[in-house]
This record gives C-alpha cells, sequence and structure tokens, in this order.
C-alpha cells in the first residue's frame, strides 16, 4: 500500500478505520524529514496491512497542533484508535522496522485495560 496523505478532512476518518495506523509528521524543508522518506516507504512496502500516513505540518497545522508537534519529523503509531507510540526524531530502518514489530505484538486488550485504568484514576 502506497504511503497515505493525512488532512483535516481525511484524517479521523483514516485512523477510526483502521486498526494500525503509523504517521510520520513531516515538512518539507526539514532535511532530517526527508532523509528518513525513504526508509519510512521502504518499511510500507513491507507491511501492506498496516497503513502508512504522512502528515504535512505546513499544510495541516491544524493537525500538528492537535497532537501538540513540537518537532519533527515526529512518529506517532495508532492501535485501535489509541496512541500506543509517539516520538520525535528519524529513525534508522532498523529500529524502525523493530519499533513496528513491536507496536503489532501489543495486546491491545491490555493496553485498552491500561487505559480504562488511568481514566478511572486506579492503580492497577
Amino acid at each position: 500500500m502506497a504511503v497515505v496523505e493525512l488532512t483535516k478532512d481525511n484524517f479521523e476518518e483514516v485512523v477510526t478505520n483502521n486498526e494500525f495506523v503509523i504517521v510520520d509528521f513531516w515538512a518539507p524543508w526539514c532535511g532530517p524529514c526527508r532523509s528518513f522518506a525513504p526508509t519510512y516507504e521502504k518499511v510500507s512496502e513491507d507491511h501492506p496491512d498496516i497503513v502508512f500516513a504522512k502528515v504535512n505540518t505546513e499544510d495541516e497545522q491544524e493537525i500538528a497542533g492537535h497532537f501538540q508537534i513540537r518537532s519533527i519529523p515526529t512518529l506517532m503509531i495508532f492501535r485501535d484508535k489509541i496512541i500506543i507510540f509517539s516520538e520525535a526524531g528519524a529513525l534508522p530502518e532498523s529500529a524502525f522496522r523493530e519499533l513496528v514489530t513491536k507496536a503489532g505484538e501489543l495486546d491491545m486488550d491490555e493496553v485498552r485495560r491500561q487505559v480504562a485504568d488511568q481514566q478511572s484514576g486506579s492503580q492497577a
């Protein structure tokens, strides 16, 4: 699957309708963003079951503001509409592949339980 460009018009739909979405927040003037782009594309080709998406923070300042993106590139991973990873910085290919694998291995029932515990204020 090709990398999807996200805008304020399709962001919610893409995240809501797919169980595993990886978002790369970037800008055209950002050197590290441009150097990470080929790695992002390459890894996306090996995972047709995952939606790989990009948000141009210059064009989509509303989305960048909503997620408080202060530094780019920033990677954000959604599983079942839950943000399970958000970190600034370009990753080497091996580290990015490992991150994708670990994100896919997460027990989302356990993640949902932890989120519910945090929201209710209880300590498990």
